[in-house]
């Protein structure tokens, strides 16, 4: 009868610690605190700027050039104006990729509507390649006119700098356009920017050791 008696404690006390002892299963799942955290945090943010550029053409019309961007994740979205011709605004939406660590790449292809003076379709894409000080940065679309073939268009806007303090850039720059008359194709020139917080402020002079150069002014807002 004892031999029974402690044959079954036994098995109880096996028992017990079998339903005591938690599966891997149960080990690995979340705790509620966890899930709720998990619930309740947040996807990508918005980011984006907002731009401004005074461009003073000799034996031309003066004018302002404006873009906004915004970003969430992988998307990215943008308007101009003013930047394919004047009188024209164009509308974009692109897909992000981003790559390295000591050096680093960004990627933008985008498709965007022209419409105004210009109108039209256009692919394009934002490129950022930066490593220690350096940057390289170029912004390209091709504009097919739909309106009349021989208004298609490669636009350009190029830069490579180097930022030896966090508040202050310089560099060069080029750009093509037909949103104002120039004499070269492609203008080429130099670049100083500092910035503070938030905000930056850059000056552009293209052909600067020309007669008659063109400078453009811009500020942008980080936000």
């Amino acid at each position: 009868m004892s031999s029974r008696v402690n044959a079954a404690a036994a098995g109880l006390l096996a028992v017990a610690v079998l339903i005591g002892e938690p599966t891997e299963a149960a080990a690995q799942d979340p705790s509620p605190t966890e899930q709720a955290a998990a619930a309740s945090s947040p996807g990508p943010s918005w980011s984006g700027s907002a731009s401004v550029a005074g461009y003073f053409v000799p034996e031309d019309s003066n004018y302002l050039q404006p873009t906004v961007s915004v970003d969430r994740g992988w998307l990215h979205l943008e308007a101009r104006y003013n930047y394919e011709a004047q009188q024209t605004a164009s509308f974009w939406a692109g897909v992000n990729f981003e790559a390295g660590e000591r050096v680093t790449l960004a990627l933008t292809p985008m498709f965007g509507i022209v419409t105004g003076d210009t109108d039209g379709v256009a692919p394009g894409l934002l490129v950022t390649l930066a490593t220690w000080k350096l940057e390289l940065y170029s912004e390209a679309e091709w504009v097919v006119d739909t309106a009349e073939t021989s208004g298609s268009f490669f636009y350009n806007w190029s830069e490579l700098t180097l930022q030896p303090v966090e508040w202050f850039r310089f560099g060069l720059v080029t750009q093509r356009t037909r949103a104002y008359q120039s004499d070269r194709d492609i203008q080429r020139g130099l670049l100083g920017g500092v910035m503070w917080r938030n905000a930056s402020f850059t000056g552009h002079v293209f052909e600067p050791f020309s007669d008659q150069p063109t400078v453009v002014v811009s500020v942008a807002i980080e936000f």
